[in-house]
């Protein structure tokens, strides 16, 4: 967002600028009433931010962040050129997922005490395959207000622009990166009811394709790159067929959503009556975590996403992260 255009928001609605006074505003619009940002004396702005086009940086988004006493982030480079970008400067503090369960007990301290602060992923909404989730769990057991500033998220982005039917879906973040575990991780999600959405990187996508054309060779799969940018893109066919395609064009940059289609009735039927029934729950789950760890899974989207499967609770199975992370670093 350009100094520009922030300058023509303002004329609009002196609050959104980022020099404004951060107590509450209500602008008109037509017969809706438009409530600009309404800090609490201290808590917590949960931010999302642009996943590739800067002009979806929202005027609420640059409200918390201007009216922040200190920003959270991943990367304080990343973070630094789009509050840079809004004309925003503000102290920053790495919260990526190697530091941000030892900083989180102080940062909770300091909003508990009356600072505002922000959290921002380096793109798209925190706490989805982010470490922003350990902070906004600590703040709501502390009792500290906690407010989202909803932003673009790459995961609803591509599951609207692929046009496979996303009535139910399951996203999984990213796969494992040994083809054995993805294969077994690929064949527990084949009963899923829904589409099933991954992350990806450029140099593992074809590796991925070719693991989901021998897992659900009938289904429907989009592979959406780019999203928001210039060269925003989406691929669909069949799984074969996208990897067919893939490997034809040669390599392909940007980042990557895969949008897998849901099962046939037949096919999800199968899948449930195959899935084993006799392991034991916890050495499940420590597989479930270190082959989420091989894939190069944020400890906080880990915890996240098995604590539900698992029907645990969260931070003990942030806990057994963290635990089997340092294990596989002292080794």
């Amino acid at each position: 967002m350009s100094s520009e255009h922030l300058d023509t928001l303002a004329e609009h609605d002196p609050a959104a600028h980022p020099d404004a006074p951060a107590h509450a505003a209500e602008r008109r619009t037509d017969d809706c009433r438009v409530r600009t940002h309404e800090p609490a004396a201290g808590g917590l702005s949960v931010v999302g931010t642009p996943i590739g086009n800067l002009g979806d940086l929202s005027p609420r988004a640059v409200d918390a962040l201007a009216a922040a006493d200190a920003v959270c982030c991943e990367d304080t480079r990343v973070t630094g050129k789009l509050l840079a970008h809004a004309g925003i400067s503000k102290p920053l503090i790495r919260c990526d997922e190697n530091v941000i369960a030892a900083r989180t007990p102080h940062l909770v301290e300091r909003m508990a005490g009356g600072e505002r602060l922000a959290f921002a992923s380096d793109a798209g909404m925190p706490a989805i395959s982010d470490p922003g989730q350990v902070l906004v769990d600590a703040a709501r057991d502390a009792g500290v207000p906690v407010e989202v500033i909803p932003g673009p998220s790459a995961c609803v982005t591509a599951l609207v622009s692929s046009g496979i039917a996303c009535e139910h879906f399951f996203f999984e973040g990213f796969l494992p990166r040994k083809e054995g575990e993805r294969a077994r991780r690929l064949a527990r999600l084949a009963a899923v009811p829904g589409a099933l959405v991954f992350y990806e990187s450029p140099h593992r996508i074809e590796a991925t394709l070719a693991s989901l054309a021998k897992a659900f060779p009938t289904r429907m799969v989009a592979l959406c790159r780019e999203l928001t940018k210039l060269h925003e893109e989406v691929l669909r066919a069949p799984a074969p067929d996208l990897l067919e395609q893939v490997q034809e064009r040669g390599e392909l940059r940007g980042e990557m959503v895969v949008v897998v289609a849901p099962p046939a009735e037949d096919e999800m039927q199968a899948a449930v009556v195959s899935q084993p029934s006799n392991e034991d729950p916890e050495e499940a789950l420590r597989r479930d975590i270190v082959s989420a760890l091989d894939a190069g899974e944020a400890a906080s989207g880990i915890a996240k996403r098995l604590s539900q499967r698992y029907s645990r609770r969260r931070r003990d199975v942030y806990n057994l992260v963290i635990a089997l992370q340092t294990d596989r670093a002292d080794a």
